[in-house]
Protein backbone atom coordinates (compact mmCIF):
# COMPACT_ATOMS: atom_id res chain seq x y z
CA UNK A 1 0.00 0.00 0.00
CA UNK A 2 2.88 2.36 0.62
CA UNK A 3 3.71 2.33 -3.09
CA UNK A 4 0.31 3.87 -3.79
CA UNK A 5 1.19 6.94 -1.81
CA UNK A 6 4.30 7.43 -3.94
CA UNK A 7 2.35 8.48 -7.02
CA UNK A 8 2.46 12.14 -5.98
CA UNK A 9 5.19 14.17 -7.69
CA UNK A 10 8.54 13.70 -5.98
CA UNK A 11 9.25 17.39 -6.23
CA UNK A 12 6.73 20.21 -6.37
CA UNK A 13 7.24 23.92 -6.70
CA UNK A 14 6.05 26.04 -3.80
CA UNK A 15 2.32 26.66 -3.57
CA UNK A 16 0.99 29.92 -4.94
CA UNK A 17 1.20 32.66 -2.32
CA UNK A 18 -2.06 34.57 -2.07
CA UNK A 19 -2.69 37.69 0.01
CA UNK A 20 -6.32 38.26 1.00
CA UNK A 21 -7.15 41.87 1.84
CA UNK A 22 -10.61 41.83 3.41
CA UNK A 23 -11.74 43.91 6.40
CA UNK A 24 -14.57 41.54 7.32
CA UNK A 25 -12.70 39.35 9.80
CA UNK A 26 -15.33 36.60 9.84
CA UNK A 27 -15.28 36.30 6.05
CA UNK A 28 -11.49 36.53 5.88
CA UNK A 29 -10.51 34.16 8.69
CA UNK A 30 -13.33 31.62 8.67
CA UNK A 31 -14.22 31.36 4.98
CA UNK A 32 -11.69 32.76 2.51
CA UNK A 33 -8.39 31.75 4.12
CA UNK A 34 -9.26 28.16 5.15
CA UNK A 35 -11.28 27.68 1.98
CA UNK A 36 -8.39 28.66 -0.30
CA UNK A 37 -5.94 26.60 1.77
CA UNK A 38 -8.13 23.56 1.04
CA UNK A 39 -7.43 24.19 -2.66
CA UNK A 40 -3.65 24.24 -2.19
CA UNK A 41 -2.85 27.94 -1.79
CA UNK A 42 -0.48 29.48 0.76
CA UNK A 43 -2.75 32.24 2.10
CA UNK A 44 -2.02 35.29 4.24
CA UNK A 45 -4.81 37.57 5.42
CA UNK A 46 -4.84 41.31 6.08
CA UNK A 47 -7.62 43.56 7.34
CA UNK A 48 -6.26 46.88 6.11
CA UNK A 49 -4.19 48.16 3.20
CA UNK A 50 -1.46 49.25 5.65
CA UNK A 51 -1.23 45.71 7.02
CA UNK A 52 -0.94 44.29 3.50
CA UNK A 53 1.84 46.74 2.63
CA UNK A 54 3.76 45.72 5.77
CA UNK A 55 3.45 42.05 4.91
CA UNK A 56 4.70 42.71 1.39
CA UNK A 57 7.97 44.02 2.79
CA UNK A 58 8.92 40.49 3.81
CA UNK A 59 6.77 38.23 1.60
CA UNK A 60 6.49 38.08 -2.16
CA UNK A 61 2.93 37.25 -3.16
CA UNK A 62 1.85 35.88 -6.52
CA UNK A 63 -1.76 37.09 -6.36
CA UNK A 64 -3.69 39.53 -4.18
CA UNK A 65 -7.43 39.19 -3.55
CA UNK A 66 -8.77 42.67 -2.74
CA UNK A 67 -12.02 43.91 -1.32
CA UNK A 68 -13.04 47.24 -2.84
CA UNK A 69 -14.46 48.65 0.39
CA UNK A 70 -11.66 49.01 2.96
CA UNK A 71 -11.43 51.08 6.18
CA UNK A 72 -8.17 52.90 5.42
CA UNK A 73 -7.78 52.99 1.63
CA UNK A 74 -10.03 52.36 -1.33
CA UNK A 75 -9.42 48.94 -2.86
CA UNK A 76 -9.26 50.44 -6.33
CA UNK A 77 -6.43 52.69 -5.19
CA UNK A 78 -4.61 49.69 -3.71
CA UNK A 79 -4.97 47.86 -7.04
CA UNK A 80 -3.54 50.83 -8.91
CA UNK A 81 -0.55 51.08 -6.53
CA UNK A 82 0.20 47.37 -6.78
CA UNK A 83 0.00 47.43 -10.56
CA UNK A 84 2.48 50.34 -10.67
CA UNK A 85 5.14 48.80 -8.43
CA UNK A 86 5.24 45.08 -9.30
CA UNK A 87 3.99 42.30 -11.59
CA UNK A 88 1.29 40.62 -9.54
CA UNK A 89 -2.11 39.06 -10.12
CA UNK A 90 -5.07 41.04 -8.77
CA UNK A 91 -8.57 39.69 -8.14
CA UNK A 92 -11.12 42.15 -6.78
CA UNK A 93 -14.19 41.41 -4.65
CA UNK A 94 -17.15 43.66 -4.00
CA UNK A 95 -20.61 43.49 -2.50
CA UNK A 96 -21.77 46.06 -5.06
CA UNK A 97 -22.98 44.42 -8.24
CA UNK A 98 -22.98 47.68 -10.15
CA UNK A 99 -21.44 47.65 -13.61
CA UNK A 100 -19.41 50.78 -12.89
CA UNK A 101 -17.37 49.15 -10.12
CA UNK A 102 -16.55 46.29 -12.46
CA UNK A 103 -15.33 48.66 -15.16
CA UNK A 104 -13.29 50.75 -12.69
CA UNK A 105 -11.66 47.66 -11.19
CA UNK A 106 -10.49 46.43 -14.59
CA UNK A 107 -9.34 49.94 -15.51
CA UNK A 108 -7.20 50.13 -12.36
CA UNK A 109 -5.44 46.90 -13.22
CA UNK A 110 -7.54 44.08 -11.81
CA UNK A 111 -7.20 40.78 -13.70
CA UNK A 112 -10.55 39.47 -12.50
CA UNK A 113 -13.61 40.74 -10.66
CA UNK A 114 -15.99 38.68 -8.49
CA UNK A 115 -19.13 39.71 -6.61
CA UNK A 116 -19.86 38.79 -3.01
CA UNK A 117 -20.93 36.45 -1.65
CA UNK A 118 -18.13 34.69 -3.49
CA UNK A 119 -18.04 30.92 -3.91
CA UNK A 120 -14.61 29.80 -2.67
CA UNK A 121 -14.44 27.12 -5.34
CA UNK A 122 -15.07 29.72 -8.06
CA UNK A 123 -12.45 31.98 -6.48
CA UNK A 124 -9.93 29.12 -6.39
CA UNK A 125 -10.57 28.34 -10.06
CA UNK A 126 -10.13 32.02 -10.91
CA UNK A 127 -6.81 32.13 -9.06
CA UNK A 128 -5.51 29.02 -10.81
CA UNK A 129 -6.54 30.36 -14.22
CA UNK A 130 -4.85 33.67 -13.46
CA UNK A 131 -1.68 31.92 -12.28
CA UNK A 132 -1.48 30.05 -15.56
CA UNK A 133 -1.83 33.30 -17.53
CA UNK A 134 0.89 34.94 -15.44
CA UNK A 135 3.37 32.25 -16.54
CA UNK A 136 2.76 31.98 -20.30
CA UNK A 137 6.13 30.60 -21.35
CA UNK A 138 6.19 27.46 -19.21
CA UNK A 139 3.66 25.13 -17.67
CA UNK A 140 3.40 24.45 -13.94
CA UNK A 141 5.29 21.19 -14.55
CA UNK A 142 8.19 23.11 -16.10
CA UNK A 143 7.35 22.05 -19.63
CA UNK A 144 8.12 24.40 -22.53
CA UNK A 145 5.17 26.09 -24.21
CA UNK A 146 5.36 23.67 -27.15
CA UNK A 147 4.86 20.72 -24.78
CA UNK A 148 2.04 22.57 -23.10
CA UNK A 149 0.35 23.05 -26.47
CA UNK A 150 0.30 19.29 -26.92
CA UNK A 151 -1.90 19.03 -23.81
CA UNK A 152 -4.43 21.54 -25.10
CA UNK A 153 -6.78 18.99 -26.64
CA UNK A 154 -6.96 16.54 -23.76
CA UNK A 155 -7.69 16.45 -20.06
CA UNK A 156 -4.65 17.13 -17.90
CA UNK A 157 -3.57 18.31 -14.46
CA UNK A 158 -1.89 21.68 -14.03
CA UNK A 159 -0.50 24.06 -11.39
CA UNK A 160 1.15 21.23 -9.44
CA UNK A 161 -1.98 19.14 -9.97
CA UNK A 162 -4.19 21.59 -8.07
CA UNK A 163 -6.49 22.06 -11.06
CA UNK A 164 -7.91 19.84 -13.77
CA UNK A 165 -7.91 21.34 -17.27
CA UNK A 166 -10.56 20.22 -19.75
CA UNK A 167 -9.97 20.01 -23.51
CA UNK A 168 -11.93 23.26 -23.90
CA UNK A 169 -9.55 24.93 -21.37
CA UNK A 170 -12.11 25.01 -18.54
CA UNK A 171 -10.19 25.13 -15.26
CA UNK A 172 -11.55 23.02 -12.39
CA UNK A 173 -9.98 23.79 -9.01
CA UNK A 174 -9.34 20.68 -6.91
CA UNK A 175 -9.57 20.11 -3.18
CA UNK A 176 -6.94 18.02 -1.39
CA UNK A 177 -8.80 14.66 -1.69
CA UNK A 178 -9.90 15.37 -5.28
CA UNK A 179 -6.30 16.11 -6.25
CA UNK A 180 -5.10 12.95 -4.51
CA UNK A 181 -7.59 10.71 -6.36
CA UNK A 182 -6.87 12.26 -9.75
CA UNK A 183 -3.12 11.94 -9.27
CA UNK A 184 -3.56 8.19 -8.74
CA UNK A 185 -5.92 7.85 -11.71
CA UNK A 186 -3.67 9.82 -14.05
CA UNK A 187 -0.63 7.81 -12.92
CA UNK A 188 -2.47 4.68 -14.09
CA UNK A 189 -2.48 6.03 -17.71
CA UNK A 190 -5.96 4.82 -18.55
CA UNK A 191 -5.90 1.55 -16.59
CA UNK A 192 -8.55 0.73 -14.01
CA UNK A 193 -7.61 1.65 -10.44
CA UNK A 194 -9.10 -0.47 -7.67
CA UNK A 195 -11.27 1.19 -5.03
CA UNK A 196 -8.91 -0.11 -2.36
CA UNK A 197 -5.98 1.63 -4.05
CA UNK A 198 -7.78 4.97 -4.10
CA UNK A 199 -8.88 4.57 -0.49
CA UNK A 200 -5.31 3.76 0.53
CA UNK A 201 -4.18 7.01 -1.10
CA UNK A 202 -6.85 8.98 0.75
CA UNK A 203 -6.48 7.52 4.22
CA UNK A 204 -3.79 6.04 6.41
CA UNK A 205 -6.36 3.77 8.02
CA UNK A 206 -8.23 2.04 5.20
CA UNK A 207 -10.36 0.06 7.65
CA UNK A 208 -11.82 3.21 9.19
CA UNK A 209 -12.50 4.88 5.84
CA UNK A 210 -16.13 4.82 4.71
CA UNK A 211 -16.17 3.67 1.03
CA UNK A 212 -19.21 5.89 0.45
CA UNK A 213 -16.92 8.90 0.90
CA UNK A 214 -15.03 7.82 -2.22
CA UNK A 215 -18.29 7.45 -4.15
CA UNK A 216 -19.38 10.93 -3.08
CA UNK A 217 -16.01 12.38 -4.05
CA UNK A 218 -16.27 10.88 -7.55
CA UNK A 219 -19.87 12.11 -7.86
CA UNK A 220 -18.84 15.61 -6.78
CA UNK A 221 -16.01 15.70 -9.34
CA UNK A 222 -18.37 14.78 -12.15
CA UNK A 223 -20.95 17.32 -11.01
CA UNK A 224 -18.30 20.03 -10.64
CA UNK A 225 -17.16 19.56 -14.23
CA UNK A 226 -20.75 19.68 -15.49
CA UNK A 227 -21.60 22.74 -13.40
CA UNK A 228 -18.64 24.65 -14.83
CA UNK A 229 -19.64 23.85 -18.40
CA UNK A 230 -16.77 21.46 -19.15
CA UNK A 231 -17.18 18.42 -21.39
CA UNK A 232 -18.40 15.25 -19.69
CA UNK A 233 -15.73 14.07 -17.28
CA UNK A 234 -14.27 10.78 -18.61
CA UNK A 235 -14.08 9.35 -15.10
CA UNK A 236 -15.85 6.01 -15.37
CA UNK A 237 -16.95 3.44 -12.82
CA UNK A 238 -15.80 -0.12 -13.50
CA UNK A 239 -18.44 -2.26 -11.83
CA UNK A 240 -17.09 -4.45 -9.05
CA UNK A 241 -13.55 -3.14 -9.53
CA UNK A 242 -12.87 0.60 -9.30
CA UNK A 243 -12.51 3.64 -11.50
CA UNK A 244 -10.71 4.68 -14.68
CA UNK A 245 -9.94 8.06 -16.19
CA UNK A 246 -10.04 7.13 -19.87
CA UNK A 247 -8.71 10.39 -21.31
CA UNK A 248 -5.23 10.11 -19.83
CA UNK A 249 -4.11 6.93 -21.61
CA UNK A 250 -0.84 7.24 -23.53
Amino acid sequence: MNSVLAVSPAKESRPLRVAVLEDDQELRERILIPGLEDFGFDVTGSGTAAELYRRMLTTRFDIVVLDIGLPDEDGLTVARHLREIMPIGIVMLTGNRGRQDHIRALHEGADAFLCKPVDVEVLAGTLHSLARRLKPTRTADGLPTEASDALANRWHLDTDDWCLIAPDATTIALSVPERCVLQVLFAAHGATVARETLIAALSRDVYEFDPHRLEMLIYRLRRKAATQGAPALPLLTVRGSGYVFVACAE
